[in-house]
C-alpha cells in the first residue's frame, strides 16, 4: 500500500485517518506526529503568510506523500486541509527516525525521495521567475502542476485566480491548450506537420 522505502515499516507504526471535504489532517504549529501517505482523495497543504495570505504549497493526490519535512521538525509549518473526502495514513515519525539509523537501504530511499523534492521545488522557482501569466500558466500545465482547483493551482504558480482564469482561456484560445474538463486542461498534442 505505501510506495517505498515506507512500505518496509511495521504495520503498527501507521493509523488511518477518514476526513471529510474542509477537515483539517494538521494545522499550522501542530506537533510533529508522522507524515502522511493519501490513499484517497486530495489533501491541500496551505501556508498562512504573516500579512494573512493564504499559499498552495502543494497539493497531495491519491498515492502522494506529503509533511516529510517534518521528520525533523517540532512543528507542521503549513495547514493540511483536504479538499475532498479523503482516506489518509498517517506514518509514525518515530518509527522513521528508528528505522533511518538502523537501516542504510531505508535511509537511502528517503534521500532519494527528498532529492525529487527538492527538483520539483526548484521547477516552482523557475515558474515563479517567469514574468508572463500565459507562459507560467503554460509551463505550469506541461509540467502537470494543475491537479487541484484552478484557485489552488494559481496559488502554487503565485498568481491571482484571476490572471491564471484569463491565461488559461487565451491559451485555450490560442489552440496551445485543450479544456479536458471542468477546471481541467492539457497541452494541444502537437502536430508533426509542424515540425516538418
Amino acid at each position: 500500500m505505501l510506495p517505498p522505502p515506507f512500505d518496509a515499516l511495521d504495520v503498527n507504526s501507521l493509523s488511518r485517518l477518514r476526513c471529510a471535504q474542509g477537515d483539517h489532517v494538521f494545522r499550522q504549529g501542530d506537533p510533529t506526529m508522522g507524515i502522511f501517505f493519501v490513499k484517497s482523495g486530495n489533501v491541500c497543504l496551505t501556508r498562512v503568510t504573516e500579512s494573512g495570505n493564504a499559499v498552495t504549497i502543494h497539493n497531495a493526490r491519491a498515492g502522494d506523500l506529503f509533511a516529510e519535512a517534518s521528520i525533523y521538525s517540532d512543528h507542521y509549518h503549513c495547514d493540511a486541509v483536504c479538499s475532498a473526502p479523503s482516506e489518509v495514513v498517517r506514518i509514525s515519525k518515530q518509527a522513521i527516525l528508528l528505522r533511518l539509523r538502523e537501516d542504510t537501504a531505508f535511509s537511502e530511499g528517503i534521500t532519494k525521495r527528498l532529492a525529487i523534492q527538492v527538483q520539483d521545488y526548484r521547477q516552482l522557482l523557475t515558474l515563479h521567475a517567469i514574468k508572463s501569466a500565459n507562459e507560467r500558466v503554460l509551463l505550469a500545465v506541461a509540467l502537470g502542476k494543475l491537479n487541484g482547483s484552478v484557485t489552488q493551482f494559481a496559488s502554487q504558480i503565485g498568481l491571482t485566480k484571476e490572471a491564471c482564469y484569463r491565461a488559461l482561456k487565451d491559451l485555450s484560445d490560442q489552440g496551445l491548450l485543450v479544456k479536458t474538463g471542468r477546471g481541467s486542461y492539457a497541452p494541444t498534442p502537437q502536430r508533426e506537420d509542424r515540425h516538418s
